[in-house]
């Protein structure tokens, strides 16, 4: 028992005196802390993966994602087709779309609230109006007969549950029923549609029509540009839009009031024609989409991730200044010491993301830090036995956390500032440690 408590009390002494030993425990207790790093990444990622799932289910209920794609006139066509002796009837559908296509709407979002978490809703009144041409090119081989009399007009929306009126629908100054449901599913796979009256006198004209709709949904409403002009022009309350998808808009203004914009999109934008026989467009439909989402500002869950890359910079400037007031000032610090506050850096972003689920980030984020600095300051006034080192430990500490802070917020000069920061702490270091001579220093001498 004696021999081995010698054995023990003789690595110890090794550790303590010997400043090579002491950088590699140190190095490997800083590479086993990044264990309960990526720990604590996973748990981020598990938060933000139940809140889409709150997102996604209050979505179902109130509704989705909204796009509107049309109208789409469609016109049936009959064909005679000989085949060996027989006469085969085959019907075969002209798309036509509209020659000018024009949306006026406003937004108007709210938040729907689950536990802890908010989902962004919104309901719509939009005003969609333009006209319509009939004479488009047509494939008269074995043409029988055109059934204008047949003629349907389908509007795309993508979840009907968000209607919440009626539909009203004018063509050519008269009012027409509206049915559910799409009959060209392959182009529009919802929506509703309206039969025509005869179009047969009318095919020399251009006849408007005229559609308000009002549409509530979630995050996100779309719009595709059928018109061979098509003019949107959205307003809302909401100040923090996102705009997607294959055109942004012509012109735009976010204010803290909200924000208004408007596209003017030309046929020749797109990739798809005015008019088609049976030829399935619905890819280059879906393709040239545009719309806004109404997204959450300051995403803390990707904050929160961000932060915690930057886990292992903190502990490394942490210990770094442990090691040095080891060096410079003659103390000892054991490496559970050391462990001790490494785990309490980790706590920091544990602490950080569990705040912000409650209150704003920037507020969490300062919370959590003078948290950990006060822990660790207090702590180390008695491994240190004085008060100026953990003063100046205190004040690295937060210097630190600021740092991290600034870099957060600045998203596109993270690495500019991240590479700035480390090029000044190794200066730093350099600088102080200069005169230090690391063969014959005796870490922690009486």
């Amino acid at each position: 028992m004696k021999s081995e408590n010698t054995l023990l009390e003789k690595i110890g002494g090794w550790i303590s005196h010997s400043v090579t030993l002491k950088l590699i425990v140190i190095t490997f207790l800083a590479l086993l802390l990044l264990i309960p790093v990526s720990m604590i990444g996973e748990i981020i990622g598990e938060r933000e993966a139940l809140n889409q799932k709150v997102t996604t289910e209050v979505s179902s209920k109130w509704a989705g994602s909204q796009q509107i794609n049309g109208p789409v006139l469609t016109i049936p066509l009959v064909y005679d087709y000989q085949e060996k002796e027989n006469t085969v009837e085959i019907t075969k559908y002209l798309y036509i779309l509209p020659s000018s296509l024009k949306v006026n709407g406003e937004i108007k979002p709210e938040k729907l609230t689950r536990g802890i978490y908010e989902v962004v809703v919104y309901k719509s009144e939009l005003m969609i109006s333009g006209d319509f041409e009939l004479n488009h090119p047509i494939d008269r081989n074995n043409l029988k007969s055109i059934r204008y009399d047949k003629a349907f007009l389908t509007m795309g929306i993508s979840d009907l549950k968000g209607i919440k009126e009626q539909v009203g629908f004018k063509w050519h100054g008269e009012t027409l029923e509206v049915q559910p449901g799409s009959r060209v599913k392959d182009i529009l796979p919802s929506g509703i549609t309206a039969d025509l009256p005869d179009l047969e006198e009318k095919l020399d004209q251009m006849i408007p029509f005229e559609l308000s709709l009002n549409l509530q949904g979630s995050q996100n409403m779309a719009f595709v540009p059928v018109g061979g002009i098509t003019k949107v022009e959205i307003t809302s309350s909401w100040n923090s839009p996102s705009f997607n998808g294959n055109f942004l808009p012509d012109s735009r203004n976010v204010s803290e009031d909200g924000f208004k914009a408007s596209w003017r999109i030309l046929q020749l934008n797109r990739n798809f024609p005015q008019s088609w026989i049976d030829n399935n467009q619905s890819s280059n439909l879906q393709a040239s989409a545009f719309g806004i989402d109404l997204i959450l500002p300051l995403d803390h869950y990707q904050k929160s991730m961000r932060s915690a890359k930057y886990a292992a910079m903190t502990i490394i400037i942490t210990f770094l200044i442990f090691f040095l007031v080891e060096i410079l000032n003659n103390r000892k610090i054991h490496p559970f010491q050391y462990a001790l506050v490494g785990f309490a850096l980790c706590l920091f972003f544990v602490l950080l993301v569990s705040l912000t689920e409650h209150i704003q980030f920037n507020l969490a984020y300062w919370i959590s830090a003078f948290g950990i600095v006060c822990m660790i300051s207090l702590y180390s006034l008695k491994v240190f036995k004085s008060s100026k080192l953990v003063v100046l430990l205190g004040v690295t500490l937060v210097g630190a956390f600021g740092f991290l802070f600034v870099t957060l917020q600045l998203t596109e000069y993270a690495l500019l500032m991240g590479s700035i920061g480390l090029t000044i702490i190794l200066a730093l270091t350099m600088y102080f440690t200069r005169n230090v001579d690391w063969y014959r220093i005796g870490v922690g001498k009486d």
